[in-house]
């Protein structure tokens, strides 16, 4: 993961590229050296929240502070350069990192304080813990066995990622990384089935590799620790609701969700866009299966190394579901737990095998600065308050409006930006913002919006995982976006009926989406 990979670019991708920063560079200067607040000269101060207006002045007040202005300038301009991709990502981080400095929306000491952000801490900790489990060779035995043990059919093959995908996201908090360790297994498993990518497509193909693409992502929104988009918006809730939101309260919550969700894409694709035929059912490669028993054989006997990697491994993983009793944050566990695999003697891995995407991390810290500016000038609630004047909501306004329109906003969100991180910045704290103006509790709009985040799958620049997987040759641009895209209604559906029901049995929406 640490070496980039070169991709050829279509013809559109390239003119993106191309016209990419000279867009950038137009909306950053034209929107530093114009005034924001003369789109909002019709807003009514008395009816918007005293915080977001310290920022903005009306009536001898009447325009955005230069801190404000710089910040929405930086901020249109880095998204731009992250969708269009002129430049590596993690380059536009660096970038908006020293632009917030030298504009002075953040002090050297805040923006620079971001790569020891405590969640870019567990994202470290993570990949040493995730480079733990591949090298000892522990996970390539678990996914080895199972396919091998419940893998003679077609339907058990499916079940047996179902359940890989959901264990390795209790462990593995990068998708990327999950995504690379099944990669290799599921494609030799689609050769046995006939599925060679290219012109050797078929059903089995690419139902195999789009439903990995699905769980790879979904499953890692069953735990708050499958991503670091998923702790940063735990944090974000945490903060407004002045108290803790810890691993178990978010897998109680998202865990019974993700598996209903996975089933459907299941169900959805074998039954209706890609239907098996008869031949397509069974191994059509003599002894085939048996390739993957002698890459099972030839590990040997579990080895003491995989023993202890296991036991590290379950460890953390019971801390992380007991936090809410012993009080320990996920990202001191995972220092410990990285303590211990590191240790010469008694650990399991050494520095020079730890495989940490820097570029990632780079990109990541760029990201969360970004996060510390509209934390810093107030732009999210502005924003806000803007929309809702704006479109006339107060209120009067049924909760369910604010509901399905920021839970849609969230999923349809993911069709353009790469970054979870990004969306979860966004759109987080505009749910907890609308939530406390209207006097609706802040987990009745955050969470659900907050458990939406890992729906990046329906293209293949959504995400990491989504890239990698189509450079499988397996299935074509329109195969993932009918079933990604009717899955991604499919999830916004969900969610409207998890807060009549699930959520609404839990406290979380106290009367339901339809008060």
């Amino acid at each position: 993961m640490e070496t980039l990979p070169v991709r050829s670019k279509s013809c559109f991708e390239q003119w993106l590229a191309r016209a990419g920063i000279w867009i950038a560079l137009a909306v950053f200067v034209g929107i530093l050296y114009s005034d924001p607040a003369s789109f909002l000269v019709n807003f009514d101060p008395q009816t918007l929240s005293k915080t977001a207006f310290e920022s903005l002045q009306v009536n001898g007040l009447s325009t955005f502070s230069a801190r404000g202005t710089a910040m929405l300038a930086i901020f249109c301009a880095a998204v731009i350069l992250w969708i269009t991709e002129p430049i590596p990502n993690y380059l536009t981080s660096l970038m908006v990192i020293i632009t917030m400095v030298l504009t002075g929306v953040l002090p050297e000491k805040v923006a620079y304080a971001q790569l020891g952000h405590p969640i870019m801490w567990l994202n470290i900790l993570s990949f040493i813990l995730a480079s733990m489990l591949v090298t000892s060779g522990a996970a390539k035995r678990f996914a080895l066995w199972f396919v091998c043990r419940f893998g003679t059919s077609a339907t058990p093959i499916f079940y047996s990622f179902m359940v890989i995908n959901l264990v390795l996201s209790a462990f593995i908090s990068a998708t990327t990384a999950k995504a690379a360790i099944l990669m290799p297994i599921f494609m030799v498993i689609a050769a046995v089935y006939g599925a060679r990518g290219g012109d050797n497509k078929n059903n089995f193909g690419r139902n195999l590799v789009l439903q990995n693409l699905l769980q790879i992502n979904l499953c890692a929104g069953a735990f708050v620790t499958g991503s670091g988009a998923n702790l940063l918006a735990a944090s974000l809730i945490a903060g407004a609701i002045g108290g803790s939101f810890f691993f178990a309260d978010w897998m109680i919550v998202a865990l019974p969700i993700v598996l209903c969700m996975i089933v459907i894409g299941w169900l959805i694709a074998t039954k209706i866009f890609f239907p098996l035929a008869a031949e397509e059912r069974l191994p059509q490669i003599e002894g085939g299966m048996e390739r993957l028993q002698q890459e099972l054989d030839k590990m040997g006997r579990i080895s003491w190394r995989e023993i202890k990697s296991l036991v590290i491994f379950i460890t953390i993983l019971v801390f992380w579901a007991t936090d809410k009793y012993h009080g320990i944050s996920a990202t001191a566990i995972a220092f410990i737990g990285a303590i211990v695999a590191l240790c010469p003697r008694i650990g399991v891995v050494n520095w020079n095998e730890v495989d940490v995407p820097w570029h990632l991390l780079l990109f990541s810290a760029g990201a969360y600065t970004l996060g510390a500016g509209f934390k810093q000038t107030d732009l999210p609630n502005l924003a806000v308050n803007f929309s809702l004047e704006y479109f006339g909501l107060d209120e009067s306004t049924p909760f369910s409006v604010f509901y399905i329109a920021l839970t849609g906003a969230m999923l349809l969100s993911s069709l353009v930006f790469q970054s979870k991180t990004m969306r979860t910045m966004l759109f987080v704290p505009i749910a907890i913002g609308i939530a406390q103006r209207f006097d609706f509790p802040v987990m009745s709009l955050a969470l659900p919006v907050a458990l939406l985040i890992e729906h990046v799958y329906v293209l293949p620049f959504n995400s990491k995982p989504a890239l990698l997987l189509y450079s499988t040759d397996h299935y074509s641009l329109s195969d993932t976006f009918k079933f990604g895209f009717t899955m991604l209604m499919i999830g916004w559906a969900t969610s409207i009926l998890m807060g009549e029901t699930w959520f609404k049995w839990l406290g979380y929406a106290p009367n339901g989406v339809f008060w």
